[in-house]
C-alpha cells in the first residue's frame, strides 16, 4: 500500500516533501502571514505492519527551537489516547519512529483539542443549571467568540485560555475548570460560585486553533501582545474579550499557556508593572504557594525570569490586567514535554493531568478568594 500523509482536517498541519523507503521528511507549515511555527498534527494511513521514521527537516528554524530536546511526539490510533513517541533532535531536524500495527494514526504536538470538540463544550455547559452563554462578537474568519459565566458572588474571576492556539492543553484544562465548577456535588465549586462570579473564555482563538496554527490568529498577530491597544480589524478577539472585562471589572484573572522548553507546570505574574505594589504581589505569590501545597502537578523552582522594576511588557494580558484593574492577575503554563517533577512515561503531560491541575487551581482558589 502507498503511504498517505494529510493534515487537511480541524487542526491539521504538515506538509509532506518525500518519502524514501520507511523514511518521511515533513515540514510544518508556518501560521498565516507569520514566521511562527511548530504545532504539527497529521495522519498517516496506509503503513500497517511498517515502522516509519518521521523527520521534520525545519525545526530548527521553528520559533522555540530551543524545546525539542527532551521534547517526544504523541501518537493516537483512536483520537481519545494520545501516548508519547520516541524523539530525537539533531542537525536541526526532529525525528521519531511509530510501528504500525493498523491501517491509520495520528500524530501531533499535543493532544489536540479540535474546534467540534469545543463546540460540544459550549453546548453542554450552556445547558447546566446557572451558567449563561453570550457570543462576545467574531473573528476574522466568521468564528464565535465563546463566554461562559457563572456564580453569584461580587469578586469578578476570569479565566481565558488559548491564546496561543497551539497550545492545546489551555483547553483541556479549560475542561476540567468548567466540569468542576458545574459538579452540584463539589463543595469546593460551591463555595467558590456563592463568593464569586466566574467568566470564563474556553478559546480566545478559534481561527488560529482550526487552521493549525501554533501562536497566532487568521492575521498572523500574536494576540499576547496585544493587550495595550486591539483593534477589531488585527485583534478582535483581545479587544472584545477585554471590553467585557471593562464591564464587569477584574479581581482575579488567569491566563492558561503551554510551554515548548520548560518540563514543568508554573505560574508567571506581573512584576515590573508601573503599579506594582509588594501587597498585591504578595497576593500573586501566596496563590503560587497554595498552590504547590495543594498538588504534585505544579511546582515552584523552574519558569520565566521576572521583568525588573518598570519594565514589564503591557501588551500581555497578565501585566495589563494587573494594571489596569490591580487584579491578582497570572499565566499558567503548562508543558508540552511531561512535569518533570511528577512524570508520566507513557502519555507525558496528558489532558486527564490537564484537568486535574484546573481541578487543584479552584480548589485553591475557592480557599483563597476572600484574600483577593
Amino acid at each position: 500500500m502507498t503511504i498517505q500523509i494529510n493534515a487537511a482536517f480541524d487542526s491539521g498541519n504538515i506538509r509532506l516533501t518525500g518519502i524514501d523507503g520507511d523514511t518521511v521528511d515533513l515540514e510544518i507549515v508556518p501560521d498565516h502571514l507569520s514566521d511562527f511555527y511548530q504545532w504539527f498534527h497529521f495522519r498517516v494511513a496506509g503503513a500497517r505492519g511498517r515502522r516509519l521514521t518521521f523527520r521534520i527537516t525545519n525545526a530548527g528554524s521553528a520559533a522555540y527551537a530551543f524545546g525539542w530536546p527532551g521534547y517526544r511526539a504523541r501518537v493516537s490510533t483512536d483520537r481519545e489516547a494520545w501516548r508519547l513517541t520516541d524523539g530525537d533532535y539533531a542537525d536541526g531536524v526532529f525525528s521519531f519512529s511509530h510501528q504500525f500495527d493498523g491501517d491509520v494514526a495520528w500524530f501531533a504536538y499535543f493532544a489536540p483539542y479540535s474546534m467540534e470538540r469545543h463546540a460540544d463544550l459550549i453546548a453542554r455547559m450552556a445547558a447546566k443549571p446557572g451558567v449563561t452563554h453570550r457570543e462576545l462578537g467574531q473573528t476574522l474568519d466568521g468564528r464565535a467568540l465563546d463566554l461562559l459565566t457563572l456564580g453569584e458572588g461580587p469578586k469578578q474571576v476570569w479565566l481565558y485560555a488559548r491564546q496561543h492556539p497551539g497550545e492545546s492543553m489551555a483547553e483541556w484544562w479549560m475542561e476540567g475548570a468548567l466540569e468542576k465548577l458545574t459538579d452540584p456535588g463539589d463543595a469546593a465549586a460551591q463555595a467558590l460560585r456563592e463568593k464569586a462570579t466566574l467568566h470564563i473564555v474556553p478559546n480566545m482563538n478559534p481561527d488560529g486553533s482550526f487552521r493549525g496554527h501554533l501562536r497566532t490568529n487568521a492575521a498572523g498577530v500574536n494576540l499576547n501582545r496585544e493587550w495595550h491597544s486591539p483593534s477589531m480589524d488585527k485583534s478582535p478577539e483581545v479587544f472584545l474579550v477585554r471590553g467585557a472585562m471593562d464591564a464587569t471589572g477584574v479581581d482575579f484573572a488567569m491566563d492558561v499557556h503551554g510551554d515548548e522548553a520548560i518540563p514543568a507546570n508554573f505560574l508567571a505574574g506581573f512584576e515590573g508593572i508601573p503599579s506594582w505594589t509588594d501587597e498585591l504581589g504578595g497576593k500573586f505569590y501566596e496563590y503560587g504557594r497554595r498552590l504547590a501545597a495543594a498538588t504534585p502537578l505544579f511546582q515552584l523552582d523552574k519558569g520565566y525570569d521576572k521583568s525588573a522594576p518598570g519594565q514589564a511588557n503591557l501588551s500581555m494580558s497578565t501585566n495589563q490586567l494587573a494594571e489596569r484593574f490591580g487584579a491578582v492577575s497570572m499565566t499558567l503554563e503548562m508543558p508540552f514535554k511531561d512535569h518533570d517533577p511528577s512524570p508520566d512515561a507513557a502519555f507525558g503531560w496528558s489532558p486527564e493531568r490537564c484537568k486535574a491541575l484546573a481541578h487543584a487551581c479552584l480548589d485553591t482558589l475557592a480557599g483563597f478568594i476572600d484574600e483577593v
